[in-house]
């Protein structure tokens, strides 16, 4: 018999106790109140701009259970369009819990970031937007163009597999200082 899980309802308040003002624990980016807690807030096209140029992402899916899910994605941006295949690398399967989670839920959420020892060049770039993967073989060849001209890799064997078209609505990023 599965044992009954309880969820505690959190409010903000639940996550500020821990870092009060006095404790002098600042989360880099944002305050849990949507304030800034210092360093600068991009711009739309610069978040898009500093996000395009990552190598890599986090892709972030909800199951239709409400279960989150988050891994690493190469990809591509042409304009408001972000875009990843299902490739070659090792997985266990191509049949991803990422794919059956866009049916369930395409809201989806992109992350890519920038860590430095010298806190001064951290930065983060976000793209939420809806996804949907791409069944018809026509409409693959762009986004597969696009993850060949800025992955090598992909020149000699391009994504074979389902590849997913995100139509981005929301662009934010967050840098602790401003870039020359």
């Amino acid at each position: 018999m599965a044992a009954a899980v309880h969820h505690k309802t959190v409010t903000v308040s639940d996550f500020r106790a821990p870092w009060s003002s006095t404790q002098g624990i600042a989360i880099p980016g944002e305050d849990f109140s949507g304030g800034s807690v210092g360093g600068m807030r991009m711009s739309s096209g610069q978040a898009r701009e500093r996000f395009a140029a990552a190598r890599v992402a986090r892709f972030a899916t909800v199951s239709e259970a409400g279960a989150p899910h988050l891994v690493p994605v190469t990809f591509a941006v042409s304009g408001e369009v972000v875009v990843f295949a299902v490739d070659h690398k090792p997985k266990s399967t191509t049949a991803l819990r990422r794919l059956r989670n866009i049916e369930a839920n395409p809201a989806v959420c992109f992350l890519a970031d920038g860590y430095d020892e010298d806190w001064s060049r951290l930065w983060w770039a976000r793209a939420d937007g809806v996804a949907r993967v791409l069944t018809d073989p026509g409409e693959r060849t762009e986004p597969v163009r696009w993850l060949r001209a800025k992955y090598p890799q992909y020149a000699a064997r391009p994504p074979e597999h389902a590849v997913v078209s995100v139509l981005v609505h929301t662009w934010r990023g967050w840098q602790a200082a401003e870039t020359p």
